[in-house]
């Protein structure tokens, strides 16, 4: 299996910014797609990123667009979010996940066959 690893979460406050990571070992695939989605306390999962691993073709949710950039480095096998002027409703778990087949541009969580851990994102006012 692909294992996934998040890191960079913690506690920031609103207007900052942090870098998320989420690096990717095992065997893994050109035509990948990874993505990033949050789970707020007492939501559903929802989308946030997903970028192609082979083209590099990104595409955001409404609510976070302008403000994150997913990115990639290919040599590292890692997936980034950049996430800047943080606001308290982004306050989440926030997963990375890997869709092997990279068909379309997957945003559902169900097109994801591995998921990383989470690591927490809390902005406070």
């Amino acid at each position: 299996q692909v294992q996934l690893v998040e890191s960079g979460g913690g506690l920031v406050q609103a207007g900052g910014s942090l870098r998320l990571s989420c690096a990717a070992t095992g065997r893994t695939f050109s035509n990948y797609a990874m993505g990033w989605f949050r789970q707020a306390p007492g939501k559903e999962r929802e989308f946030v990123a997903v970028i192609s691993w082979s083209s590099g073709y990104t595409y955001y949710a409404d609510s976070v667009k302008g403000r994150f950039t997913i990115s990639r480095d290919n040599a590292k096998n890692t997936v980034y979010l950049q996430m800047n002027s943080l606001k308290p409703e982004d306050t989440a778990v926030y997963y990375c996940g890997a869709d092997p087949m990279g068909l379309g541009v997957p945003i559902t969580s169900y097109e994801y066959d591995y998921w990383g851990q989470g690591t927490q994102v809390t902005v406070s006012s």
